[in-house]
């Protein structure tokens, strides 16, 4: 090999080292800036995660530019401007990049931003088209996309995307009033992933479902195994209508102890609900529905004082405390809501309720006014409105909140209820026992409703009809009896004094003495169906207690005056048979 040849290959080799060092060195510097960039990353969700929104969207910002506005830095940018509430900003940034079609978390995340402006048609318009059934099944178009999620571990849950926007498309039509497809919404929400618990607490707490809607939606869902216990959740939190026993036994699976196996073949319980806040206010719930508001207060009293904050249960609190006349702790837990939620509708649903427990019905119901004006699906609000109408016998108006409420919540009893109490009230006994009825359709087992029934057939003089109705309202009332169910066992014993059943309408008027034993009408009717027996001096004397309760009663004392007259008549008689 010559001289110049050897030159001419150590040359190139020199030439060769020095493209290896570059390359080496840009490979460096390659994953130096990969380096600084997750560097950046993890600060950016490092603020998410401690809420630091200024922050994160500062330093997302400039990740993004340095990072060469990848999609995956896009998002997590979008993120922090919309945890930081700057959502005309996050829907620019994803419009400016053209992300919004690129990926279902993108389009979801701009119709978030949209939701939170309250733009709805366009929210709807940016989810896209589809279509659902009554049942919650959807049809529409697969999407494709790429996936920005990052690598998951095989164990780790996640809600899926689609789930969510089906909640989303709900939210969007119940803003609009269109609460038929809502409805329809939130199911397929709830099928597409049964963890997606909002559309569940939306169709709950919003009663848009009857019982039997409830029963086959639940029945629906695919829960894994190991989920037992959210399907138990669910059941529980559902409708109590009819099926009492039942949750008493599943919230009893749910608050099981955990149990160590005592073999390598025996399974155990993988979790205990035990004196959690949630199964707490499910028994309290089942208390209110059986009528039992005692046992329901003292529920929710435990609760409020284990997490004073817990909303869900401050209704029923609430409830209850009227029920039992509790005006201290009305006024107390209504001053506390509205200092601490001014802008929710359960701090001046509290105020109503202290004035409806005074007694002072117009501050009541504009209070219960200004709670359905801050959250128009409030059921418990609409019912004292009208009940605060009611008490002041302004039918029309009642009507009109009662008949808003049976719209909206077509799974709740309560507003039929108190249309049909209404018109019984008003005597109009055809309407009253329609709506009546229904209610009874809806939930067949709340006392109040046959008791309702009761008075109906007692109007109408069907006397063995309405026995039938109040010995079935006695029976499901909660035991011990307390002196809120008075009325219905003194109802009780005026139907059998219709009927001539003389003795047991005076055993059910000492029961209803012993409930409430300052019952003036309670002595008088009592001292009239021993009149009625020719016990003309036993009469006189519950004549007399009932007039010493109430002085002013005149048809206590015009059957005083009878029962006197008989008396005298009666030894006269006596004496005259004496003295032959």
């Amino acid at each position: 090999m010559g001289r110049d040849e050897e030159s001419w290959i150590a040359e190139r080799k020199r030439k060769r080292s020095i493209g290896d060092d570059a390359a080496a060195e840009a490979g460096g510097v390659l994953a130096m800036r990969e380096m600084d960039m997750e560097k950046l990353r993890s600060v950016v969700r490092d603020c998410l995660g401690k809420h630091l929104y200024s922050s994160a969207i500062f330093f997302a910002d400039k990740l993004a530019t340095m990072a060469g506005n990848t999609p995956q830095d896009l998002y997590m940018q979008a993120q922090a401007l919309y945890l930081g509430k700057e959502f005309r900003r996050a829907l620019h940034l994803l419009r400016r990049f053209h992300l919004v079609s690129a990926d279902l978390r993108f389009r979801y995340l701009a119709a978030k931003c949209l939701a939170e402006v309250k733009d709805w048609e366009e929210c709807l318009v940016m989810l896209g088209e589809g279509d659902v059934d009554e049942d919650g099944n959807v049809e529409m178009a697969e999407e494709q996309g790429v996936d920005l999620s990052e690598s998951k571990d095989v164990e780790e849950r996640e809600i899926h995307i689609s789930s969510a926007m089906c909640l989303l498309r709900g939210r969007a039509f119940e803003a609009l009033e269109n609460r038929a497809r809502a409805l329809c919404w939130y199911k397929a929400a709830l099928k597409a992933d049964p963890f997606c618990y909002e559309a569940f607490e939306h169709l709950v707490d919003n009663h848009m479902l009857t019982n039997e809607q409830e029963s086959k939606l639940l029945t629906s869902l695919k829960f894994d195994p190991e989920d037992r216990w959210l399907s138990l959740l669910y059941s529980c939190r559902a409708n109590k209508y009819g099926q009492g026993a039942k949750i008493d036994m599943k919230i009893a699976e749910l608050e099981q102890e955990l149990e160590e196996p005592q073999s390598d073949d025996e399974s155990r319980a993988i979790c205990s609900l035990k004196d959690n806040t949630d199964v707490m206010a499910c028994r309290a719930d089942l208390e209110y529905h059986r009528g039992d508001f005692q046992r329901c207060y003292e529920s929710t009293k435990a609760l409020l004082e284990k997490d004073p904050y817990h909303l869900r249960c401050m209704p029923l609190h609430l409830g209850a405390a009227l029920e039992l006349g509790r005006k201290n702790e009305l006024f107390l837990r209504a001053h506390s809501l509205v200092q601490e939620y001014p802008t929710k509708a359960i701090a001046w649903f509290a105020v109503g309720c202290y004035y409806y427990c005074i007694r002072q019905y117009d501050h009541a119901r504009r209070y219960f006014c200004k709670a359905t004006a801050m959250e128009y699906s409030f059921a418990p609000a609409w019912l004292g409105f009208g009940n605060a109408y009611a008490a002041q016998d302004e039918s029309d108006q009642a009507m009109a909140a009662y008949r808003t409420a049976a719209r909206l919540f077509a799974g709740c009893h309560l507003p039929n209820l108190c249309i049909g109490m209404e018109y019984l009230r008003t005597n109009n006994l055809n309407l009253a026992e329609q709506f009546l009825l229904q209610a009874k359709s809806i939930c067949p087992d709340d006392p109040l409703v046959f008791n309702e029934l009761g008075v109906m057939a007692y109007r109408n003089k069907e006397f063995k009809i309405a026995a039938d109705w109040f010995d079935k309202a006695l029976n499901l009332a909660p035991k011990p009896l307390t002196d809120s169910w008075e009325p219905t066992v003194v109802n009780f014993a005026h139907t059998l004094r219709k009927l001539k059943m003389y003795a047991k309408a005076i055993s059910e008027y000492e029961k209803a003495l012993a409930l409430y034993p300052r019952g003036a009408s309670t002595y008088a009717a009592l001292g009239f169906t021993h009149h009625l027996q020719g016990n003309s001096s036993v009469a006189i004397d519950f004549y007399h207690k009932a007039l010493g309760l109430k002085p002013d009663d005149s048809f206590t004392a015009e059957m005083l005056s009878l029962a006197l007259a008989d008396e005298c008549h009666l030894q006269n008689s006596s004496g005259s048979s004496q003295l032959f």
